[in-house]
């Protein structure tokens, strides 16, 4: 069999542009990269040309936006991936005329808070002011403050409270046209929202959206008018969101009849020109812009983006003189990067060209949808992604890994990979199946693995290796499992409860023990999480019962273990549980604990480390 021609270094070293922002006058796009090994601030002029890096730190810039009236920015940043993100403002020393953002230009913090974690919530239309949320009263509340930027050499001002939130996350959404009022979205889950805007002066809230049961309420946006909020909605009773517009004065909401697809964004421009849908078509991203009449009604005019590939678009944004869409692209053969689509000509061209770190496109790898039964003859969406010809033993299945997808309301879509196109190449397939409980499916889906339904889930999972065994797409003995977060968990609970199927698991970031998760993740978080795991009053039992923890017992093939120190959202102590136990029990089992790390893997230096590792114990099992 022929090896990989580029080793593992040289896919991580692949890099990617997301998050764009255009400045107030729409000559340029700020955006995030990791060119230096962790993202960073840049921009570049709107027409193309060499970009220019706006920001030097060793942590990770996890946003960033321009100031809707002068050219400075607003951007976030945590320590370590602990997501305490702090607030600031990027502007330079001759008050912000420089179009270039070039030298002489600095950053301040604004929120001077470390111990809380800062939610941006949008500049006010006239550029004085910023809207965030904010643990800074109680750990497990999010509050809403105002907070107005000072011109001179030092933006900050003390931030006032404008709401205390009801308990969990409570988020800013955008400020009213004439910033008189902000929206906000409580999420109790991620399947149940609510909406409801308040006075920016006197405080006073307005519930939008009362209902029974769950709703969703996603992608909330103001009309240009004001009059309405735009957003994503299953309100009455639709399995798919679908538009929907609510009347601000009477909370009339009106829904769009419902396309074959979820609709998972939309943007409005500034004026109310254009009206951006983004559908989740299996997976697959579709966009369309649809003009709009003065009164907010749909015009005839329909573009849509022509010859882009099987991919996934995120992060839209109109410029401010409504002639251009900004949003990121990303698909299994292309890395991400920001593309600009003039709308007036109907044109769209990639704007930032991440490098492949000389690697070709040739050797990147497209998977194929397919579909499979589940135990209780639920279809099952998975993408199969089958090694090329070149890396493949004649005669001889391929060795396959599993990946289960974090969330669990989330969803593997036909992004790109780099892990992936590297196993590829080296002759592995991948599976990425889309359990129940994934999002993209509708309402009903998405719920069908919660509280006391969890291990169905599980059983997709292993109903998809069957599939794999029975349609000669893998080595029955050469079948691995990799997932972080909730896929860290559908890691370790595949290797107990079916250990004949798996010879190797890697946990990233995974849930051990649902109890100990529970009582120790962030305690803002824990509500969210009740809601979808259920809580230990009422379902104590059962979640101990189903935790992995208990069932080390059953495990037979080897694990990798993997974690950050720092992680608020599954603590390190999970890890921390299951290698303790593994090694009593002599299986054998590799960790790797980043101190400088939270939720995930983002250092190039990290990755660069715990990575080839991965490698190096998949081909250890997987390949002797």
């Amino acid at each position: 069999m022929t090896g990989p021609n580029y080793g593992i270094e040289q896919f991580l070293n692949i890099r990617s542009a997301a998050g764009a922002s255009f400045s107030p006058d729409s000559r340029y796009v700020s955006f995030l990269t990791n060119i230096t090994g962790v993202a960073q601030l840049w921009q570049v002029p709107v027409d193309g040309g060499w970009p220019t890096q706006l920001t030097f730190t060793s942590e990770s810039v996890r946003g960033a936006a321009y100031c809707p009236t002068r050219h400075e920015l607003l951007f976030s940043m945590d320590v370590g991936g602990n997501e305490r993100n702090q607030l600031f403002i990027l502007r330079g020393v001759d008050g912000g005329t420089n179009h270039e953002l070039g030298e002489g230009w600095f950053s301040t913090d604004i929120s001077r808070d470390p111990k809380a974690i800062h939610n941006f919530g949008g500049w006010s239309h006239d550029g004085q002011k910023i809207a965030f949320s904010a643990n800074r009263a109680k750990p497990d509340r999010f509050d809403i403050y105002v907070q107005e930027i000072k011109s001179g050499s030092d933006p900050f001002s003390p931030p006032r409270l404008l709401k205390e939130g009801p308990g969990g996350y409570f988020q800013p959404a955008g400020w009213s046209p004439d910033d008189q009022w902000l929206l906000v979205v409580r999420p109790e889950s991620n399947f149940n929202q609510d909406l409801y805007v308040l006075h920016v002066q006197s405080g006073e809230s307005r519930h939008l959206t009362p209902h029974e049961g769950n709703v969703q309420y996603e992608s909330a946006r103001w009309s240009a008018d004001g009059k309405r909020i735009l957003c994503v909605s299953t309100h009455g009773g639709q399995d798919l969101t679908s538009f929907t517009e609510i009347d601000v004065a009477t909370g009339r909401i009106h829904v769009h009849p419902a396309t074959q697809h979820e609709v998972e964004a939309i943007d409005i421009s500034r004026k109310g020109r254009w009206l951006a849908t983004l559908e989740n078509a299996d997976g697959a991203s579709k966009l369309t812009v649809r003009e709009l009449k003065s009164g907010g009604g749909l015009m005839a005019k329909v573009l849509t983006p022509k010859d882009l590939p099987l991919g996934v678009i995120s992060g839209l944004e109109f410029s401010p003189d409504e002639t251009k869409l900004a949003f990121t692209f990303d698909g299994p053969r292309y890395n991400p990067d920001i593309w600009v689509w003039d709308l007036e000509k109907n044109k769209l061209r990639q704007l930032t060209f991440s490098s492949r770190a000389g690697i070709p496109f040739s050797k990147f790898v497209e998977p194929e949808l397919v579909h499979y039964k589940s135990f209780d003859g639920l279809s099952i969406p998975a993408w199969y992604y089958p090694p090329p010809e070149s890396a493949r033993k004649p005669g001889a299945l391929p060795p396959v890994i599993v990946y289960p997808h974090g969330g669990p309301e989330s969803q593997t879509r036909p992004n790109f990979n780099s892990l992936f196109q590297y196993f590829l190449q080296a002759g592995y397939g991948i599976f990425a199946p889309n359990v129940r409980g994934s999002s993209g499916y509708g309402t009903r889906f998405m719920n069908l693995d919660n509280t006391t339904k969890r291990m169905d889930s599980v059983k997709d999972m292993a109903y998809g290796v069957y599939w794999l065994r029975e349609q000669k797409k893998a080595d029955p003995k050469r079948i691995a499992v990799m997932g972080g977060s909730y896929g860290g968990f559908m890691v370790l609970a595949g290797i107990t409860n079916y250990p004949d199927l798996f010879a190797a698991g890697v946990d990233i970031v995974g849930i051990a023990n649902f109890v100990t998760f529970l009582e120790n993740t962030g305690p803002y978080r824990r509500a969210h999480r009740e809601a979808e795991y259920g809580n230990l009053r009422e379902h104590g039992d059962f979640l101990r019962e189903i935790s992995p923890i208990n069932h080390v017992d059953k495990i037979r093939c080897p694990l990798m273990v993997i974690h950050g120190a720092n992680d608020p959202r599954v603590p390190v102590g999970e890890a921390e549980q299951i290698v303790a136990a593994l090694r009593q029990r002599n299986v054998p089992v590799e960790y790797l604990r980043y101190e400088d790390e939270g939720h995930g893997l983002a250092k190039l230096k990290n990755r660069l480390d715990a990575y080839p590792k991965i490698v190096a114990f998949l081909d250890k099992y997987l390949r002797g």
